[in-house]
């Protein structure tokens, strides 16, 4: 078919860069060479825009992990990085540093501005129908507010340019184009966004919604609704944030009830695939589940069930296919650079954990986690997630060296639940935040005895709060099975204790404990910068940034010297990166 060619050319970047090149690229015409007049011309053209931009989006991968992680507290550097790698993770970032020049992502903003542009002429020429432009359009508007986000996440002050640009320096003249706070740019991105006609996921079966080479692409684009959420969980707008979320946690909540309506996105067990932290025997550390359970949703299929389930926002890394894997050069110590690791901080964060008791045994004391999502190769501490599907993670080698295959990990469902937990906690719902950090949400509302009629829910709150997760058992009297009956909580998808209830101070409390959660579940999945900033920025408190950051680079072995100037600075609120071409 004519739209599964097109989409593979675009995943082999023939099109990201003949398609989605600069303007003055178009202006060469060389033989075999499209001028932006013939590469417009029908929705097939459309769809190879859009998916040339996700393919430029890729080459930022390294970049996004590096200024979320490294910058925080859960990642460090290796002997083997370079000076300016080390700027980055102590905070002592030169202008010239090259990891952090905002030039990649306005080129990147301005390949969307020009999308755009030429989307709304096709449409008004009838190129395209109104669903096909609204759904374009709307991904790839999406997707520059994602942008943008970063960019205020990173640089405070930002211009916000949404016009196609002939010249990238012409963003140089400050006059032409003013920089925004974060503040004002968050408006901007609300205002923007919130307008998008089309907010769902490309419909099943249309050009950007099929199966290309064993790839679901469904999860290649960016989900709108979690992006809203996010971007006002940021206004601390915590009841717009929770509706967000709530909408896309209940994604799968149609149709007939089964497996895939009650655990897709909701946390819940399922049959067939379970994410757990299991053993072969309760309670044995040594029979740790590595081919099953939590490890396996970094390795699995595309189209399994268990990948499908958790992962929202995931793009392919194949060797058959550009952009190359850089996130095998930036993790992996065999056929790529190894140049950061896994800070002393998170792994004694993960040790100091305690899972479940089991078999009579007062429960393994340490997050398996930690296990998981790191381990030792060649004596040195190496970040597996992005690495499993290169590495095997029986042998420590991979199967070939030239096949550098992988995955850019985006958004999940814990991501997803710990949003939601934190807007919903700050909205004043504690309990059901404690409830979707632990043991869910029957867990958080439990019933004395077998009739549940009036527990495991919170159907007297107003929506976005109100739950039912009723499960009245195989002899309860009347019977449920409500739609949440299977969520089961962050830490005990984890095989962890369940934290008490604070006692005062719930709020502050609860919140400390997601931020701390999300760390252990998706660490190095590029969160940890932004969850500090925004907590920090709301509480009026920067040594919630300041304090994770000094000790983990007291732990990495740098001077104290070093460690508290970094402190001392973050203290300040001097939170953002150099703004330099």
């Amino acid at each position: 078919m004519k739209k599964i060619a097109v989409f593979k050319l675009a995943l082999a970047a023939v099109l990201i860069t003949s398609v989605m090149g600069c303007k003055k690229i178009f202006d060469i015409k060389p033989e075999d060479q499209l001028d932006v007049s013939q590469a417009y011309q029908n929705v097939y053209d459309a769809d190879a825009a859009v998916v040339g931009i996700y393919g430029k989006f890729m080459k930022l991968a390294d970049r996004y992990i590096i200024l979320n992680e490294l910058r925080g507290d859960l990642l460090d550097v290796t002997n083997n990085a370079d000076e300016y790698l080390r700027q980055v993770s102590t905070h002592t970032v030169a202008a010239n540093n090259p990891y952090v020049s905002p030039r990649p992502f306005y080129e990147l903003i301005i390949n969307c501005n020009d999308a755009l542009k030429h989307f709304t002429i096709m449409f008004k020429e009838k190129r395209m129908t109104e669903d096909e432009y609204y759904q374009r359009y709307s991904d790839i508007g999406a997707l520059r507010s994602f942008i943008y986000l970063q960019l205020g996440i990173h640089y405070g002050e930002v211009p916000y340019v949404t016009s196609a640009l002939e010249n990238l320096d012409a963003l140089r003249d400050i006059s032409a184009f003013p920089r925004l706070s974060f503040n004002v740019l968050l408006d901007s991105l609300v205002n923007f966004t919130e307008a998008l006609p089309f907010k769902n996921v490309y419909p099943a079966g249309t050009n950007l919604n099929i199966t290309v080479d064993g790839y679901p692409t469904e999860k290649f684009f960016i989900n709108k609704q979690c992006l809203l959420g996010d971007l006002y969980l940021w206004k601390n707008d915590y009841i717009k944030a929770a509706e967000y979320y709530r909408k896309v946690m209940e994604l799968a909540t149609q149709g007939a009830a089964g497996e895939n309506y009650y655990s897709q996105y909701k946390l819940g067990w399922a049959g067939g695939f379970n994410h757990y932290v299991s053993y072969s025997r309760a309670g044995d550390a040594s029979t740790l589940v590595y081919n099953d359970g939590w490890r396996i949703m970094f390795e699995s299929a595309w189209a399994s069930d268990g990948f499908r389930r958790e992962w929202i926002w995931v793009l392919p890394f194949d060797n058959k296919f550009q952009p190359e894997n850089n996130l095998i050069k930036l993790f992996s110590p065999i056929g790529g650079n190894y140049l950061v690791r896994p800070s002393q901080e998170v792994m004694e964060m993960w040790e100091s954990e305690q899972q479940v008791p089991a078999q009579g045994t007062p429960g393994i004391p340490y997050d398996a986690r930690g296990r998981l999502s790191w381990r030792q190769i060649g004596g040195q501490p190496v970040v597996m997630k992005f690495l499993y599907n290169y590495i095997n993670y029986v042998t420590n080698l991979p199967a070939n060296q030239l096949v550098k295959d992988g995955k850019w990990f985006l958004y999940r469902q814990t991501h997803l639940h710990a949003r939601f937990a934190e807007a919903a906690n700050r909205a004043g719902r504690h309990r059901l935040s404690w409830g979707l950090l632990n043991n869910g949400i029957a867990g958080a509302y439990p019933a004395p005895t077998s009739n549940v009629t009036d527990y495991h829910n919170t159907l007297w709150d107003a929506t976005p709060f109100n739950f039912d997760a009723r499960n009245s058992g195989g002899s309860g009297v009347p019977y449920y099975r409500a739609d949440w009956y299977r969520n089961i909580g962050i830490r005990a998808r984890a095989n962890l204790v369940t934290l008490a209830i604070p006692a005062a101070d719930s709020l502050n409390s609860i919140e400390s404990a997601l931020i701390r959660e999300t760390a252990l579940e998706n660490a190095f999945e590029g969160t940890r910068w932004a969850d500090l900033l925004r907590v920090a920025m709301r509480r009026n408190d920067p040594a919630f940034i300041a304090d994770r950051v000094y000790n983990k680079l007291i732990k990495s072995g740098i001077s104290s010297g070093a460690a508290s100037s970094a402190r001392a600075k973050l203290m300040a609120k001097d939170w953002y990166l150099p703004f330099k071409w």
